[in-house]
């Protein structure tokens, strides 16, 4: 089969912060500049907030003074209609009960697609993987227990990344082009102009030392999948970098996945270990002590060399992952005289199948992913903090969905990601202003319905009216105190923009 190649023309801009009128504004401008009629796709690396009304408002992590409704609502309504497709990962600062309608993915507004917690799609052969929210490695191992009402805690721990998320994009066997973090993955900042960002930014040095810059749910994800670009935001400046993976590592293991070879990683993470944090602002301690349940050496060896024990037996690196250099974008928030916007082409190569797919281009589900997904989905747990994730090998449940996937999705042609956006929240009255309005109740996205009955699996997002007005009338969880001080830059958690003054939240944007 001969291949051929095209250019995808995308737009990557780093907080969102509710101000798509800007950005969209500053996208047409660029074009004009470069002489593109348009671009392809808008990407935006998080802090989106996909505020739907006031009630919204009240489950995002943000101080009250600067609380602000932002331009999205309008896009909610059609009012206003977003003049690219666009996609989004979730952040630290975001309307996240309505996020979490649709914890698979889909459309929060007319031509506006959230990734979901964990996702693959693609768009005219260009393969998307993205990951939302940021780092915090107390949570890591815990089930998405956040249910509304949220009390304070649930409002910042609901955009902690999950294992659960994270391990299923490590089940990626083939090369995926582009990868979306909030937060930087950890170590990046290594690979590029790093004296320069310490000199601009005096914390990260220390922080980049110590190893508590960054996510290292993030870091596991690209040290696996190696894209050919990363982006990134969260931050709040701009900087480059190219990720040279590790070539040793390939040419030493071998070509086929029945073969082993030892090996081991200095960074070592053993999967064994408990993610409780003596301290917020401190990196993970952990003991294998912590910890009873015993991985199968069979589940290891699905995963990456940074899960695996000192001395362990490694199976090679997907062979279809063979891409050896990541060039690793971050940007800032949407602010004048701010670096917050980048234009590029990508060029992929494409089948005639393909390339034989006209502009514009549409979404499409990814079907190794939509296996992924249904092999996962019985390991959801909703609204129990303590309940224990499953740990077992799913290379059986991988195999025969990937099979159903084929026969249910390909053949009958429902790869295409339906443009199905509905209201679910009423829509923003601004004559009742947004001020300490209560929080809202849970929504069944008609988005997540279908997708789940695409794919076959229980909709545990779905709840009877009687089942929301009992959540209700029970009240949020108390609040729980954890030693330790304030947050920081994913390693540190919660804090990009959060306890750091001017810094932090400022003006308008300054997130």
């Amino acid at each position: 089969m001969t291949s051929e190649t095209r250019a995808i023309q995308i737009a990557v801009e780093g907080c969102g912060h509710g101000t798509l009128d800007a950005i969209y504004s500053s996208i047409a401008k660029s074009c004009e500049q470069k002489g593109w009629d348009a671009v392809d796709l808008v990407i935006i690396c998080g802090d989106f907030e996909a505020l739907r009304n006031a009630r919204d408002i009240n489950c995002m992590a943000v101080p009250a003074k600067y609380r602000e409704i932002g331009d999205f609502h309008k896009y909610y309504s059609g009012a206003r209609k977003a003049p690219y497709l666009t996609i989004f990962i979730g952040g630290n600062h975001e309307a996240s009960n309505y996020l979490w309608e649709l914890y698979y993915g889909g459309w929060v507004a007319p031509n506006i697609y959230y990734m979901g917690a964990a996702n693959v799609v693609r768009l005219g052969g260009l393969r998307i993987a993205g990951l939302s929210g940021i780092w915090k490695g107390y949570n890591y191992k815990k089930p998405h227990f956040e249910r509304l009402p949220y009390n304070n805690d649930d409002m910042r721990s609901i955009y902690h990344v999950r294992e659960l998320d994270v391990r299923k994009l490590l089940q990626i066997q083939t090369q995926v082009d582009v990868g979306l973090s909030h937060d930087w993955p950890r170590g990046v900042e290594w690979f590029g102009d790093h004296k320069a960002l310490f000199r601009a930014k005096r914390d990260f040095e220390a922080e980049s030392r110590d190893g508590t810059l960054g996510s290292q749910a993030a870091k596991y994800v690209l040290d696996r999948l190696r894209p050919h670009h990363w982006f990134s935001a969260h931050m709040h400046v701009k900087f480059a970098a190219v990720v040279k993976h590790d070539a040793s590592e390939s040419s030493a293991n071998a070509k086929s996945t029945t073969s082993e070879v030892p090996f081991h990683n200095a960074e070592e993470i053993d999967l064994d270990m408990s993610d409780t944090e003596k301290n917020e602002s401190g990196p993970v301690t952990a003991t294998a002590a912590d910890n009873k349940e015993e991985i199968s050496d069979e589940l290891r060896a699905e995963l990456p060399a940074s899960f695996q024990k000192k001395g362990a037996v490694v199976i090679s690196r997907p062979e279809a992952i063979a891409n050896k250099t990541t060039n690793f974008l971050a940007l800032d928030k949407c602010l004048k005289n701010r670096h917050f916007l980048q234009l590029l082409e990508i060029e992929i190569e494409t089948d005639a199948e393909t390339n034989a797919i006209e502009k514009p281009f549409k979404l499409e589900y990814d079907p190794e992913w939509l296996a992924i997904t249904r092999a996962y989905a019985p390991d959801l747990h909703l609204g129990d903090p303590e309940t224990q994730e499953r740990q077992e090998s799913k290379t059986q449940l991988l195999s025969e969905a990937s099979e159903w996937v084929q026969q249910n999705i390909i053949r009958t042609g429902k790869l295409k990601i339906p443009e199905d956006f509905d209201t679910t929240a009423p829509l923003y009255d601004a004559s009742e202003g947004i001020s300490n309005p209560p929080q809202p109740v849970e929504y069944s996205n008609p988005h997540t319905i279908r997708f789940c009955k695409l794919i076959g699996i229980e909709n545990k997002f779905h709840f009877t009216e009687d089942e929301r007005a009992a959540r209700i009338a029970q009240g949020p969880r108390m609040d729980s105190r954890r030693e330790g001080g304030r947050g920081g830059r994913g390693g540190r958690g919660g804090g990009r923009g959060r306890g750091r003054g001017q810094r932090g939240w400022g003006n308008r944007g300054g997130r």
